[in-house]
């Protein structure tokens, strides 16, 4: 499902007071627990998640772990009483999984849960869209598909120039990055099409923001530019 750009998968049931989702571990008895898209696009790139150190049953709502970002630091909190079982180290590791792929490698723990019947009472996908689409709408929330390493304004500047120094900026970063460029040119939507051909570098989202245009670009270990048939006659 999705609600007003933000992903809401419908195979997990989700706590709205803490902004997490919680879904069956298939083949056991545990629960896997993450962060909803709103919450990680609204943060910004997450630069640390740093777990308690818990042991035995917990209540609903305890917190294990704490996630960081460049403007957002709160508790991610068990949306159902029980005992973690194990922590997500690549995470830990890789903050930025929290923002990319929040509902699949970015989880954060999975548990073994108190009473299941708890995790069964908590609200489906769409019990919950209606409020979810007002809190997006109200904090002005764009859900995006990787948060940016850097961003790049580029305000009254031609297009070419631009291109220039987004080549540039591409090639000293590290593979997997993104670059989030805002440009006001008003041919930027047909130029960068012309510059990914190029590139080869794909262009992950775009979107038109106050009459700014937004891109986001990432950088891959292998682009292969391409070349665009040109109808004859």
């Amino acid at each position: 499902m999705d609600v007003e750009g933000c992903p809401l998968p419908e195979d997990r049931r989700y706590d709205l007071e803490n902004d997490v989702w919680v879904a069956e571990s298939p083949g056991t008895d545990r629960l896997t627990v993450g962060m909803m898209a709103p919450l990680a696009s609204f943060a910004g790139k997450f630069i640390a998640l740093t777990f308690r150190d818990l042991s035995g049953p917990q209540p609903r709502g305890r917190s294990v772990a704490t996630a960081e970002s460049v403007r957002f630091t709160g508790a991610v909190r068990l949306p159902v009483a029980g005992t973690v079982h194990e922590r997500n180290d690549a995470v830990r590791s890789r903050p930025k999984l929290l923002n990319d792929f929040p509902y699949s490698d970015g989880w954060v723990v999975r548990v073994v849960p108190s009473d299941r019947d708890e995790f069964t009472a908590l609200p489906t996908a769409d019990q919950v869209a209606a409020e979810v689409r007002r809190k997006v709408r109200e904090m002005r929330i764009h859900c995006l598909p990787a948060a940016p390493d850097v961003e790049m304004f580029e305000i009254g500047a031609e297009c070419q120039a631009i291109l220039v120094r987004l080549d540039e900026e591409i090639g000293g970063r590290a593979v997997g990055d993104v670059v989030h460029l805002v440009t006001d040119d008003p041919t930027a939507a047909i130029e960068m099409v012309r510059w990914s051909d190029r590139s080869g570098y794909p262009v992950l989202h775009q979107w038109v923001e106050d009459h700014l245009s937004h891109f986001l670009v990432r950088k891959i270990a292998d682009p292969r530019p391409r070349r665009r048939v040109v109808p004859v006659g």
